[in-house]
This record gives C-alpha cells, sequence and structure tokens, in this order.
C-alpha cells in the first residue's frame, strides 16, 4: 500500500522551488501515464480550492460516519484533508492519474435475479484496485525520475537546497517518513550542510503515490487536473470514459504548468439523486454517507439502521445506483486491463451463498479483494437483508436457521428479513 505518512522528505526546501524543469515535462508524464496503463492524466496546482471549504462542516455534522479516517488531524488540530499545503509544504504539484474499470457487464439496475444479490463494479476484479493502480502510479514515478535525472545531466544544471538562515539541510524524518526516490547521502565531511551543487535534479525532487490514503480529496485535484468534473452524485465523470474510473495521485516538489479545470456538464439532470433509494443526496454534490448503501454494506459495523434496511435493496457490497443512471455512462468504453476482469461468481452472486459461508471460503474466494473490507460478518448481515428484500420465499428454512447464527448481528438481520418475508 501507499505511505500513509506526511512527513516532510529530506532535502526539499519549504519554500517555493527555483529548480527549473524542462517545459515539456507535463506533456512527458502524460506519455509516462499512457505507457503505464492510465487512460487520462493531468496536473493540478497544490491550491486550497473552495470544493474543500464545506469539508470540515461536512465532518462536524458526522455525515462521515464511522469513516474516522477522515478526522485525521495534524499538530494543530486542523482537518489534514483540508489543506494539503499544509501537511505537505514541499509538495508544488498535484499528479492526478485515471483508469478505466468498466466491463462488458449489465448494470445493477438491470438486474432482475431476485435469489440473488449485487456487487459494486469497482469489487469484482482479479486484484484489489489499490494495488493495481499503485503498481502503475510506481511505474510513472520511475519514468519522471529517470527523465528528469537525464535532462539535468544533458544540461549540466546545477541544483542547490536551501536548509534555512545557517544553510543547514531539515533534520533528516525516520525512515517510513522517507518519500519515494533515490536515496541522496549527505557530503561525509560534514553532514550539517546541505545537498551539493552536484546532486541532479532527481536527488533533491521528491515524489508521494496514494490511492485513496493520502492528506487530500482527490476527486477535487481531479477536476482541477481536467480530469472530470465533480457531479451532482460526487463522482468524477470524464466526456469520454464516464464515471467508472479509479484514481491515483503523485504528490511531487516539481514546479509543473497546471492544466484546466474539467467544464461541469452535468446541467439540469438530476437522475442520479432522484435514484437513490435510500435519499442519501442533501443536494446536488451533498452526500450524507450514512444514508448511502455504499457506507452502509461496506463500512457501517455492526447493526444497520431498520428504516434503512429495505432500501439497500439486493446490494450486499456497495452501490453503483447514481453511476447506472447516469447519461454519461450509457456508451462508456470498457477496460481491456486484465486485473479489472470479473472474477467468476462475483457478478450477482447467490445470495444464501454468501449468508453461510464459512471462514475458509471467505478467505478463499475474497483473497485479495477489495469486499474483504465488509469482513465476513457485515458481508453476511448484507446477505441477510437481501433475502428479507428479495420477496423470495425459499429464503425462509436459511433464514430461520440464521435467525440463531452464533453471530448476534447475523441473526437480528436474519430475524428482521423473516418478519419482511413472512
Amino acid at each position: 500500500m501507499s505511505a500513509r505518512s506526511f512527513c516532510p522528505p529530506r532535502g526539499v526546501s519549504s519554500r517555493r522551488s527555483l529548480i527549473p524543469v524542462s517545459s515539456d515535462l507535463p506533456s512527458r508524464i502524460k506519455q509516462f501515464a499512457r505507457e503505464a496503463g492510465f487512460d487520462l492524466c493531468g496536473i493540478a496546482p497544490v491550491r486550497d480550492f473552495r470544493e474543500i471549504e464545506v469539508f470540515p462542516e461536512w465532518i462536524a455534522a458526522g455525515r462521515h460516519g464511522e469513516m474516522k479516517y477522515m478526522e485525521a488531524r495534524d499538530n494543530a488540530g486542523d482537518l489534514k484533508r483540508v489543506s494539503l499545503a499544509r501537511v505537505a509544504p514541499w509538495a508544488r504539484s498535484v499528479i492526478v492519474c485515471a483508469v478505466n474499470y468498466n466491463t462488458a457487464q449489465p448494470y445493477s439496475t438491470q438486474s432482475r435475479n431476485r435469489s440473488h444479490g449485487w456487487i459494486s463494479r469497482y469489487a469484482w476484479s482479479h486484484e484489489d484496485y489499490h494495488d493495481a493502480v499503485l503498481q502503475r502510479l510506481r511505474a510513472v514515478e520511475g519514468r519522471i525520475l529517470e527523465y528528469v535525472e537525464g535532462e539535468s545531466e544533458t544540461s549540466g544544471a546545477e541544483a542547490r537546497v536551501s536548509g534555512g538562515p545557517s544553510g543547514a539541510a531539515e533534520a533528516v524524518p525516520s525512515p517510513q517518513c522517507a518519500p519515494h526516490r533515490k536515496a541522496v547521502p549527505f557530503p561525509k565531511e560534514n553532514p550539517s550542510v546541505g545537498l551539493t551543487n552536484q546532486q541532479p535534479l532527481s536527488a533533491i525532487h521528491s515524489f508521494r503515490s496514494y490511492v485513496d490514503t493520502g492528506p487530500l480529496i482527490e476527486r477535487v485535484y481531479a477536476k482541477y487536473a481536467g480530469i472530470g468534473w465533480l457531479a451532482k452524485n460526487t463522482c468524477v465523470i470524464n466526456q469520454e470514459l464516464g464515471s467508472w474510473l479509479f484514481l491515483g495521485v503523485i504528490l511531487t516538489s516539481l514546479e509543473l504548468e497546471a492544466g484546466l479545470p474539467a467544464p461541469d456538464r452535468c446541467g439540469s439532470c438530476t437522475r442520479c439523486i432522484d435514484a437513490c433509494p435510500t435519499q442519501a443526496f442533501i443536494a446536488p454534490g451533498e452526500l450524507d454517507a450514512r444514508r448511502c448503501i455504499s457506507y452502509l454494506t461496506i463500512e457501517k459495523r455492526g447493526e444497520i439502521p431498520e428504516e434503512l434496511r429495505e432500501g439497500i435493496g439486493r446490494h450486499v457490497f456497495g452501490c453503483d445506483i447514481c453511476q447506472d443512471v447516469c447519461p454519461w455512462n450509457r456508451k462508456a468504453p470498457v477496460t481491456a486491463a486484465p486485473e479489472f476482469q470479473p472474477r467468476e461468481g462475483l457478478i450477482n452472486p447467490a445470495l444464501d451463498w454468501l449468508a453461510e459461508m464459512q471462514p475458509e471460503e471467505f478467505n478463499k474466494v475474497f483473497r485479495g479483494s477489495p469486499i474483504r473490507r465488509a469482513k465476513r460478518s457485515g458481508l453476511r448481515r448484507n446477505a441477510v437483508i437481501a433475502m428479507g428484500n428479495s420477496g423470495d420465499v425459499k429464503f425462509l428454512p436459511t433464514l430461520r436457521k440464521l435467525a440463531e447464527d452464533s453471530d448476534p448481528i447475523v441473526a437480528e438481520h436474519a430475524r428482521w428479513a423473516l418478519a419482511r418475508l413472512n
């Protein structure tokens, strides 16, 4: 997984870098991203964008539910995701990459088999998308380093890092804080002095790659990198590819020319808002995660509020409804990436199979899958809710047995499902 530490990289000045970079580097980076398997790539500046200003209010209102990681704060007590410039003062640009994960399979809105459930499209894949996207990001990192180092050698550019009034280098953080780049040894004769002007550009500039784990709101930076606009369902939509996109970001100390934000093309359409079975959208672009089916079936632990169970329908992990009904996804292209092709049995899985799944089978079937995030207890809980919503009386014997299950959460939801079917 990508690094979670937000320590300033060694050898990077907190002031704006004056080290020149090639003017064609942004186009080169986009080329490197395509060659690494990304469909889209753009560059955004490090800014406190207006879309991020509502985040503290959203957290204060508790609309993030039990996702405590979103509450992460810095030493001053401020939310880390509110200001990238504050938690990563060395970062000058954010490289945003996106890859299409859509496959040639029906949408959830086309599923009619009452005895089967629905797993969100992104979770069908053979490989956890965090790993697949991060591997691509690291490949882009490596290509940028090679290119920048080659440029510095060709031009004979000299680079120096200021370490403050005394000329001393910044304190070296612990190894777990080290950014993903080549190590740079300090001069042996005096380890307190700054890097010498013989160091190549790649030694001075730093990079960090993240997939869902960084101190920023990726979709906002995706907008300002030109990847797509922020839709009313809070997803990023690209005019050509739709919204079936995995995002990954690379923070860099390189000051790169940024792209233009993508224009909003949702218009007056509200299909995503109208289609949500649990009314999770407070307003266009505003989501109350506590009512979202994806949150309820993945992040929520323990009991799901009774008033929301019927709206979950037959979803057992995640939800795609607000994307399935989006006009921009009608002709969304499919990916050729083998790691995003669906695993056998995960499209419309049998509900009784999931509800009665034993620990050994759960570990085997979902090894390397994001579905493990729900845990076996959560997946079984979701399956019995789906049974209750199915209207299929064939599940009554199974639910009677599950009503006495050793897992009290599964048992309670099974009793609710029995009452609903009866």
